[in-house]
């Protein structure tokens, strides 16, 4: 989305940092005027010219992708930010998740989950009948990734595309992928390239989707012409529409709690979204779902590292669609959980409370 998804890196699953020689300062550049005339920040910087001639296939004259990238500015704010280390691993229960779990599912982000489901009840309503995605769902990754549109960052988007594509090798090739698509989407929305703002990453609007993930999911919801992603209803929208896109199945489990017989022997398996076990496979090792499954063929096994010893859950396929959003358990599981929140707490349409569906 959103960087696989991007966002949001700092509080899901930190990128692992490199050294100084793993960025460059504009010291190291070329002083010299590029030959297509990029000036600023990136003149002579390495990418530079092949990203102008790139951009030819796509309708951009040379003279108009540089004036685009001499206007861009190098923020060292933004390396720092990908620069930082990630903690080193645990190696046994400190409550990880349970801090983890507490920057998303407070009183105040399940009470404005509500706030914000019923401002746009309209909109959610539509987007879960057309998508098939529960509307809780919807409104727990907006509230993740951007606390229902309070935080949708500041930095310009081209300055955040630019820095990570010319100044940050490490990941230059998507970042000047997700350039190239910001320019496209520029032209086919018909926005000016310096005004949108996102965050350091270059993830836009209330879902934080990066440039390519706009173009192949955003929709216009409302109907008005547009695809704002800063307009809740066509962020509703186009939420809903990555989740179907992933394979969303509607009607379908998420993750349920599991029985373990043998802490230590849970401990010793591979556990993570990508796992793939049958259910008997785990009733032979002692682990078995809190509630009977339906059909379903094979199941992700879950270690969470709570607060008093490791707490282990079932994924099912609408978990793992979950995890298109942003690769990490601990994020999917914190969507989940405050979905189920946010739904409790809101109550059916006479006000009485919703019983949690794990």
């Amino acid at each position: 989305m959103f960087l696989a998804r991007v966002l949001p890196w700092l509080l899901v699953l930190p990128l692992v940092g490199c050294g100084t020689s793993q960025t460059r300062d504009p010291s190291a550049y070329d002083a010299r005027p590029a030959s297509f005339g990029v000036r600023g920040d990136f003149a002579g910087a390495p990418g530079v010219d092949a990203f102008v001639d790139r951009m030819r296939r796509h309708g951009y004259p040379p003279e108009r992708t540089a004036a685009i990238l001499s206007g861009a500015r190098r923020q060292q704010s933004i390396i720092d930010l990908m620069n930082q280390q990630a903690p080193s691993k645990s190696t046994g229960p400190n409550g990880a998740w349970t801090r983890y779990r507490a920057k998303f599912l407070g009183e105040d982000s399940i009470n404005n989950g509500v706030a914000f489901w019923r401002r746009n009840e309209t909109a959610l309503a539509r987007a879960t009948a057309h998508y098939g995605v529960p509307p809780e769902y919807i409104v727990a990754i907006i509230g993740v990734e951007t606390r229902y549109g309070g935080f949708t960052g500041k930095t310009r988007i081209i300055d955040a595309l630019a820095t990570l594509a010319f100044a940050y090798p490490r990941r230059a090739d998507y970042f000047t992928s997700e350039l190239e698509n910001f320019l496209i989407m520029a032209n086919e929305e018909n926005l000016d390239p310096f005004a949108p703002r996102g965050s350091f990453a270059g993830a836009m609007g209330l879902g934080q989707f990066m440039p390519s993930s706009f173009r192949d999911h955003a929709v216009d919801h409302d109907g008005d012409g547009d695809r704002d992603l800063w307009n809740p209803t066509d962020a509703i929208g186009s939420v809903a529409n990555y989740f179907r896109h992933h394979g969303w199945q509607p009607g379908e489990a998420v993750a349920v709690p599991a029985q373990v017989q043998s802490a230590s022997s849970a401990h010793a398996m591979k556990t993570g979204f990508k796992t793939s076990y049958g259910l008997n496979e785990l009733a032979s090792r002692g682990i078995t779902p809190t509630r009977a499954l339906g059909r379903t063929g094979s199941v992700s096994l879950l270690e969470l590292d709570a607060q008093g010893g490791y707490e282990y859950w079932l994924g099912l396929k609408n978990f793992y669609v979950i995890t298109r959003y942003n690769h990490s358990t601990y994020y999917a599981m914190a969507v989940h959980q405050l979905a189920q929140a946010i739904r409790s707490r809101k109550g059916g349409p006479d006000g009485t409370r919703v019983s949690s569906t794990w």
